[in-house]
């Protein structure tokens, strides 16, 4: 008895080691494999790591050489801020005695991107505070460019660079295009004080998906695991996939040198999960906008079974006044008589049926048949979400 059931062991795995040699598939495996991948996002395009991001910086400037388009001196803070600007540079005046109207105040604000060291260069937005009516051709004086802790970390200057402009002629005539009183400096402003962060110290990352989702959160610690072969990735919500840094092998017993291999360890292990294709999943979705007559609906929308009526009621008043001249017989006087009409035009009403699990392009080719405009539209989505038919989540901006 025992000879047979160790000869039926033996045959068991002769047949699985031929299968493994035949197919080239490892005999075993602890890692479930995800569904194929090909022709999905990028992780990098779904997700980025918790903690790397970028910090808005502002400050309050002034804008010098403009043509006679600056503030005017009902902008009290504008002279005031001469005034203080002028007194650093050992030039002392009162502020009531200044008449300028070749500068203008403006706030500077700017996004300080992750990893940004000290000498990079950033972009910065200048935008008019006072009356100002254009920034064209001015210069922004030094800047210091503050977080939302008060640390100083760039410092803006250079040329403005608008993308529109304002004329005014005689006779109060005037001609705008687009928006004369913000301005981009691009790299504009030095940083002068980095942010701390160092990859090298965690032990683990944390991935946060740009769109919230289980499936494709789960999808994404699978496709991880698999791709390193090893479990160390998982989902902790619906946005959150919690990944263990792998050790490397390589080492070092010089410290300096230890360090930089950790760090580049790390960044090598982050460009390999940047680049694991995921297929993401999707919730059906329309999305109303009541103020643009925007209608957008994603491939996942589904409609039920439903029939929709579409029909336009037009109605026409006319008056018409007719003047009834006098008659020498009675002696009356002329008179006006108003004659009203009324009258109701309906449209022929359409009648569309849409059958179960029909996809948007149905949809769409038969409210389309039915004549419906934009906003039309709109009322028969919600119509069909109130009447239980729209397999889809109507979200309305």
């Amino acid at each position: 008895m025992q000879t047979s059931k160790t000869r039926l062991i033996h045959k068991a795995l002769l047949t699985l080691v031929l299968t493994s040699l035949c197919t080239g598939l490892p005999m075993t495996t602890s890692h479930a494999v995800p569904t194929s991948s090909a022709g999905g996002e990028r992780i990098k395009d779904i997700a980025h790591i918790r903690g790397v991001r970028s910090n808005q910086l502002f400050g309050y400037g002034i804008v010098v050489g403009l043509n006679r388009t600056g503030d005017s001196q009902q902008v009290r803070f504008a002279t005031q801020t001469v005034a203080s600007l002028l007194a650093r540079l050992n030039v002392r005046i009162s502020p009531q005695g200044l008449l300028l109207r070749n500068i203008a105040t403006v706030m500077i604000t700017a996004d300080l991107p992750p990893f940004a060291k000290n000498g990079n260069r950033i972009d910065t937005v200048v935008s008019s505070m006072g009356d100002a009516k254009s920034l064209s051709g001015g210069t922004l004086i030094a800047t210091a460019l503050r977080g939302h802790d008060g640390k100083i970390y760039a410092m803006a200057q250079g040329p403005l660079s608008v993308g529109g402009y304002s004329i005014s002629g005689g006779g109060g005539n005037s001609k705008i295009l687009n928006h004369p009183t913000v301005a981009r400096i691009p790299g504009g402003a030095i940083v002068e004080n980095e942010i701390p962060f160092s990859l090298k110290d965690n032990q683990s990352l944390k991935w946060q998906l740009y769109e919230s989702d289980f499936t494709t959160a789960v999808r994404v610690a699978q496709e991880i695991n698999y791709h390193f072969a090893r479990d160390i990735a998982a989902a902790e919500d619906s946005r959150t996939i919690n990944v263990r840094i792998p050790k490397d092998e390589e080492s070092s017993d010089d410290e300096a040198q230890a360090a930089i291999l950790e760090q580049g360890r790390v960044a090598r292990f982050i460009a390999q999960v940047e680049r694991i294709p995921v297929i993401p999943d999707s919730i059906a979705k329309v999305i109303i906008n009541e103020r643009t007559g925007t209608v957008i609906i994603n491939q996942d929308v589904r409609v039920d079974p439903v029939a929709i009526t579409h029909g336009n009621i037009t109605v026409k008043v006319q008056v018409d006044n007719q003047v009834i001249p006098a008659t020498p017989l009675t002696n009356a006087p002329a008179t006006t008589q108003t004659n009203t009409s009324l009258e109701v035009e309906e449209e022929r009403v359409n009648l569309a049926l849409f059958e179960k699990g029909q996809s948007l392009q149905d949809l769409v080719d038969g409210l389309n048949q039915l004549g419906a405009s934009p906003r039309d539209l709109i009322t028969i989505l919600q119509s069909i979400k109130k009447a239980g038919a729209l397999r889809a989540k109507l979200e309305v901006l």
